[in-house]
C-alpha cells in the first residue's frame, strides 16, 4: 500500500491582499485635489470648507478602497486609524494657523525697545511705546497668585488623599469640582464685591486674588492625581519603620511625586496667565510703570492686548502692538510648558537595570 504525496501547485500564504504603504498618502493627495476641484467648481472660497471636503473624501475613499482590496474587517481598522489622523489634523491646523498669524503680525514691532519701554505718554493711536509695564504687572500678579494658590492647593490635595474621610472630604471634592468650571468673570466679581464693601480702589493684588481662585482647583486636581500614583507599599514600608505619617508624607510621598506636582502647578500658571476679565474688573490697566501691586492700577499683558485692539480703529500702530504683545504672551506660556516638561522629565523615576 503506497501513499501519494500531494504537492501544492503554488506558494500558500495566510496573508490576504493588502494595500501598499504609499496608498494612504495617495488617497490623501487625491482627496485634496478633488476637494480643490469641487471648491473651485462650486464657488467655495473658504479654505476651511475645502479642508472639510478633503477630510470627508479621504475617509470615504479609504473605506471604499480598503473594502475592495482587503475586505471589510481590515477596512474598519483603516477607517478608525483615518478618523484619528483627521481629528489630529483638525486640531493642529487651526493651532498652527493661529501661531503663524501671530508670528507674522507680531514681529513687526517686537524688538528690544518694545520689551523695555512702557506706553507712558504715547497715545494708543501713535507709534512707539512698549509692554514693559504690562510684563511687570503680569509677572507680579501671576507670581502673587501662585504664592497664594500653590501651597493651599497642594495641602488640600494632601488632605484629600492622605487624611480625607467622610462628609468633609466629599464636600471639599464637590466644591473643588465646582470651582474648576466657574467662569473667570465670576471670580473677578467676587473679589470686586469685597473691594466695594471696603471701599477699595483697583490695584494689582486684587487681580492676584481672583487668579488664585481660578488656579487653586487646578492645582488640587493635578496634585491629587499625582499623589494617588505613589504606591501604597512605599507608605506602608515607611510606617512599618515607625516613622510618623506626616514625616512619611514629607520625606517619601512628596519627593516621589514632586515632578508631577510641579508640572501641574506650572500648567495652572500658564492657564491663568492669559485671563483678561478679572484683571479688567479689578486692576483697570495703567499706561505707566507701577511696580507696587498693592497700590494703584496696574497693567498686564492680556489687558494690554485687549485695550490696544479695542483702540486700534484707524490706527495700525495699536493693532501692531496688540499682535506683538500676543506673541510675547504666547512665548511666555510656551516657555512655562517647556519648563514643566523639563521638570517632569528631570524628576521622572529612573528606569533601567
Amino acid at each position: 500500500m503506497s501513499t501519494a504525496t500531494v504537492t501544492p501547485k503554488g506558494p500558500s500564504t495566510l496573508r490576504g491582499a493588502r494595500l501598499p504603504k504609499w496608498a494612504p498618502y495617495a488617497i490623501a493627495v487625491g482627496s485634496v485635489a478633488t476637494a480643490i476641484g469641487v471648491g473651485v467648481a462650486g464657488g467655495l472660497h473658504s479654505r476651511v470648507q475645502w479642508g472639510l471636503i478633503a477630510a470627508l473624501l479621504y475617509l470615504v475613499g479609504t473605506y471604499g478602497i480598503a473594502t475592495a482590496v482587503e475586505g471589510k474587517r481590515q477596512a474598519k481598522d483603516r477607517i478608525a486609524t483615518s478618523f484619528v489622523w483627521v481629528a489630529f489634523l483638525l486640531a493642529v491646523v487651526p493651532l498652527a494657523s493661529l501661531i503663524w498669524s501671530t508670528v507674522v503680525r507680531g514681529v513687526k514691532v517686537l524688538d528690544l525697545y518694545f520689551l523695555t519701554h512702557s506706553m507712558g505718554v504715547v497715545a494708543d493711536t501713535e507709534p512707539g511705546g512698549g509692554i514693559y509695564h504690562a510684563i511687570l504687572g503680569t509677572l507680579e500678579q501671576v507670581g502673587l497668585a501662585t504664592v497664594i494658590a500653590a501651597p493651599i492647593g497642594v495641602l488640600t490635595a494632601i488632605y484629600l488623599v492622605e487624611y480625607g474621610r467622610g462628609n468633609l472630604s466629599k464636600a471639599i471634592t464637590f466644591f473643588v469640582d465646582v470651582m474648576t468650571g466657574i467662569p473667570s468673570i465670576v471670580a473677578g466679581l467676587f473679589i470686586l464685591s469685597l473691594m466695594l464693601m471696603f471701599d477699595m480702589e483697583p490695584f494689582g493684588f486684587a487681580g492676584s486674588l481672583a487668579l488664585a481662585i481660578l488656579m487653586m482647583p487646578v492645582v488640587v486636581r493635578s496634585t491629587e492625581e499625582m499623589l494617588k500614583l505613589v504606591p501604597n507599599e512605599l507608605r506602608e514600608a515607611s510606617l512599618a519603620l515607625g516613622i510618623p505619617k506626616w514625616r512619611t508624607i514629607l520625606k517619601v510621598v512628596l519627593p516621589t511625586s514632586i515632578g508631577g506636582i510641579t508640572t501641574g502647578i506650572m500648567l495652572s500658571i500658564a492657564r491663568i496667565t492669559g485671563e483678561t476679565a478679572p484683571v479688567l474688573l479689578l486692576v483697570w490697566g495703567n499706561a505707566f510703570i507701577n511696580a507696587n501691586p498693592f497700590e494703584g492700577a496696574q497693567a498686564s499683558l492680556p489687558l494690554y492686548i485687549y485695550q490696544q485692539y479695542a483702540n486700534s480703529a484707524g490706527s495700525g500702530a495699536a493693532y501692531d502692538r496688540a499682535w506683538a504683545a500676543s506673541l510675547t504672551l504666547i512665548a511666555f506660556v510656551m516657555l512655562l510648558n517647556l519648563v514643566a516638561r523639563g521638570i517632569a522629565r528631570w524628576k521622572a523615576p529612573k528606569t533601567g537595570r
